[in-house]
């Protein structure tokens, strides 16, 4: 399960970075962010009683329709069902791959809404992380790191500012530390529940 809005960071014993951002090279922070995804595909399967056909059958029809459903039960339909093009959980694929890369840009099509208490935008922030997480074959080095370092934050609330976040960009683009851009999102996070 994901952080409460507002909870403290902690770090991951496996990697010692924030649970969440040493993914996707840390198995354990790789399954805490599929966790997020997997959690709400559980929550949704029970409470609907999905249980008369397959998960492949109802993947199906969530992928065919993802403007109906959350963006978590979205991503986790999409693990269940094969890119017929590349053999990979669909979307999940290679840059390129045509039927993943389709996929991907579909699943933004699924609902998306804040939790009580954080700043407009957090869960869509949110969403972005986590795929670019789950599909970092796709990304440059440096937005991987950016993406990574900022999602346990968002996890728990916070949402840069605009200024903010064009100073990561900035800080990132210039091949800045891990460490450095941690210290700052520290520092944002202080500064944000003071």
């Amino acid at each position: 399960m994901r952080p409460e809005v507002g909870a403290a960071l902690h770090r991951c014993d496996a990697c010692g970075e924030y649970e969440y951002g040493g993914a996707p090279d840390c198995r354990r922070c790789r399954e805490l962010v599929d966790g997020i995804v997997e959690a709400e595909w559980q929550r949704r399967w029970h409470r609907d009683r999905w249980t008369g056909e397959s998960e492949a059958e109802v993947a199906g029809l969530v992928v065919a329709e993802p403007d109906q459903h959350d963006w978590r039960v979205v991503d986790a339909a999409m693990d269940r069902l094969t890119c017929g093009d590349c053999a990979n959980r669909l979307g999940r694929g290679p840059m390129g791959c045509a039927a993943c890369d389709r996929a991907h840009g579909f699943r933004y099509a699924a609902i998306e809404i804040d939790r009580p208490g954080v700043p407009p935008g957090n869960e869509h922030a949110i969403r972005v992380n986590v795929s670019v997480l789950r599909r970092p074959q796709v990304t440059s080095a440096n937005e991987l790191l950016a993406r990574r370092l900022l999602l346990p934050a968002l996890l728990v609330g916070f949402l840069p500012s605009a200024p903010q976040a064009q100073r990561m960009s900035s800080l990132i683009k210039a091949g800045t530390a891990a460490a450095h851009i941690t210290e700052l999102i520290d520092d944002w996070l202080r500064n944000s529940r003071d």
